[in-house]
């Protein structure tokens, strides 16, 4: 294109003495970077004192969930022992003795018992990071797999995470 052209379309030429020097254009190219340099270390240093604060209030309410589970399972366990006396004096009034009632009443809490330990086990298998360790299996960190690893010998098709 010509100046001509550039006038005609309502577009002016560029003005040389408008347009700074390339010394300039470094500068503000440089200070620019260093704005951005310097919000960035902003940015992180709020993301990190976002974190510290997080991580504080998440120990804070572990403790005091912790507490509050212990006093539910003192008052849980004498609650049970409580409704075990009531339902043996139950099966006594029924006519049961002694013995048949406490057996029932024991076999009940056992009962309860093994169910609450396959639950506990099945969750507690989740607690392995599985799914985390094959990740960073394939990325070529920690690839030997071990011999109480069950996810191990698992082959994941190609093309899924």
């Amino acid at each position: 294109m010509s100046a001509s052209e550039n006038t005609t379309a309502g577009q002016e030429p560029p003005d040389p003495a408008a347009t700074p020097s390339l010394e300039e254009s470094i500068r503000q190219v440089t200070g620019a970077s260093r704005a951005t340099a310097d919000a960035a270390k902003h940015s992180l240093r709020s993301l990190r004192r976002l974190a510290s604060a997080d991580f504080a209030l998440a120990r804070s309410a572990f403790g005091r969930a912790l507490a509050w589970a212990g006093v539910a399972i003192v008052f849980g366990a004498s609650a049970w022992l409580l409704l075990a006396a009531t339902l043996i004096a139950l099966l006594q009034s029924w006519g049961m003795s002694w013995l048949q009632a406490l057996l029932i009443t024991s076999l009940l809490s056992l009962l309860v018992t093994c169910v609450a330990a396959w639950r506990v086990s099945f969750f507690f298998q989740h607690t392995g990071m599985h799914a985390t360790r094959r990740q960073l299996s394939r990325l070529g960190l920690f690839d030997e797999p071990s011999e109480e690893d069950p996810d191990a010998d698992v082959q994941i098709p190609e093309g899924k995470p």
